[in-house]
């Protein structure tokens, strides 16, 4: 989970909590919305809801927004970022729920290839969009006014949490 060579990143406190690295990412392909953060004005975090892509094949996250605004103002002064996703919650023996999370830490590009931004847009469509008719005609009304952000993954952890 843990590029060679890097050290920098901690490793999770409870090693009994740990999920392996396939329950992490199946859990990054599976789940609808994360929680991006990273480096706001005046050394103020900035953390927001989005709905996201995981590319298995590129080991990559996908997320759209607008091409101006708080949050293309922050990944400019800072490419770094930290994307949380939580969910499988189920219940065992007792009332509180157990969920696994995953935490990635990566830095975040705006995507500037338009044939990419399609694309990528078009996968991350067909994860909410019932139909592809759907995702082509939004693709076809929307596609010019929208930026895609690319999250290169440098490291990630997975943890199954009892909320107990």
């Amino acid at each position: 989970m843990l590029k060679e060579g890097m050290n920098m990143f901690r490793n999770i406190r409870r090693i009994k909590n740990v999920i392996s690295e396939e329950e992490a990412i199946d859990l990054l392909k599976n789940e609808k919305r994360g929680v991006i953060a990273m480096n706001g004005d005046d050394g103020y975090p900035y953390a927001i809801p989005v709905n996201y892509y995981y590319d298995e094949e590129s080991h990559k996250i996908y997320f759209h927004g607008s091409k101006r605004g708080y949050k293309v103002d922050a990944l400019r002064n800072s490419d770094k970022v930290c994307f949380t996703v939580y969910g499988h919650e189920e219940f065992k023996d007792d009332w509180a729920p157990y969920l696994h999370s995953v935490v990635v830490f990566g830095t975040c590009h705006l995507v500037e290839d338009d044939t990419k931004t399609v694309e990528k847009v078009r996968q991350l469509a067909n994860k909410y969009y019932p139909t592809s008719e759907e995702v082509e005609a939004e693709i076809k009304r929307d596609i010019k006014a929208v930026q895609l952000y690319e999250i290169s993954i440098q490291h990630l952890t997975g943890k199954q949490i009892h909320e107990k």
